[in-house]
């Protein structure tokens, strides 16, 4: 008998509107890789926060970042702008598609 591991981490959703689009995103891995991993093509390059090819706009739900400095401006996060590659989902998320 199997017993679910207290270190298990937790799963939410993230979303693409309007496509609907969606994937698991699992809170111990950047946006990035859960997109990736669920079949969602988002545009990327570095991987690091510093290039800014994945800059998107977080419509709904929380991200934190695990670096003091994300690569984004405090008012692009005032304004919603998330990295995927280095942000990590605190709740289901739903992100503004990336070719609309």
């Amino acid at each position: 008998m199997s017993q679910d591991s207290p270190f298990t981490p937790a799963l939410f959703t993230a979303r693409l509107a309007p496509s609907g689009r969606q994937a698991d995103a699992w809170a111990d891995q950047p946006l990035l890789h859960s997109l990736e991993q669920g079949g969602v093509d988002w545009p990327s390059s570095c991987r690091n926060g510093t290039c800014r090819a994945c800059l998107g706009q977080l419509l709904a739900g929380s991200v934190r970042y695990e670096i003091e400095w994300p690569g984004v401006t405090r008012e692009e996060r005032a304004e919603g702008c998330v990295l995927p590659c280095i942000a990590y989902p605190e709740s289901d998320v739903v992100l503004q598609d990336p070719a609309t």
